[in-house]
């Protein structure tokens, strides 16, 4: 039986990011790289995947062919909060945000909560159990989020493969926090 090889990448930073706005349909941030200018890694890919917004499809494009866009790969919907900056709902919407924050269950925001973004996810995972090859997909931090969390839940220990000379970054502000590292795009350009 042949193994399935899903390699998430986050897509590339946009002005909402920088922002620390909830997201929109917003473009990536930098300036646009020839179409498959970062594919080298993943020439051997059997399928490249996408959320449908703009700006996984922008990113897709950078890593080959045209890309398939797969609807379970979308971002989280965080309803009437889209574009709002989290500064902004500390003040105006303090007690919804900590709800949200806090309780999976919650969306004070009338979208998805991160539990049902966590469900679609999980049966997203599920479905690519029986599709044999290297599928790479473009996605958001959200969906990257909840995939880890599939993968870890229950068995974390058991569940995590260390690679030599792998790098795990871990920042203290608060709360732990894990930190993946990006493709670093100035030097693509």
């Amino acid at each position: 039986m042949q193994s399935t090889r899903l390699t998430l990448i986050c897509h590339a930073r946009t002005v909402a990011q920088k922002l620390a706005r909830f997201p929109t349909n917003e473009p990536v941030e930098n300036p646009p790289l020839a179409l498959g200018a970062l594919a080298s890694p993943f020439a051997s890919a059997s399928r490249l995947l996408c959320g449908p917004e703009l700006r996984t499809r922008q990113t897709a494009e950078w890593f080959g062919a045209t890309p398939q866009v797969d609807e379970a790969l979308r971002d989280c919907d965080m309803g009437r909060w889209h574009g709002q900056a989290i500064k902004d709902l500390q003040v105006r919407e303090a007690e919804a945000l900590q709800a949200w924050i806090n309780d999976p269950q919650a969306a004070p925001h009338g979208g998805e909560s991160v539990r049902q973004l966590g469900e679609r996810v999980a049966a997203w995972l599920t479905s690519l159990q029986g599709v044999p090859g290297h599928i790479v997909a473009i996605t958001h931090p959200f969906v990257l989020r909840a995939a880890l969390m599939q993968v870890v839940q229950g068995a974390a220990f058991n569940a995590i493969d260390v690679e030599p000379l792998a790098v795990v970054e871990l920042r203290f502000n608060g709360i732990w926090r894990l930190r993946l590292p990006g493709i670093d795009l100035a030097g693509a350009l």
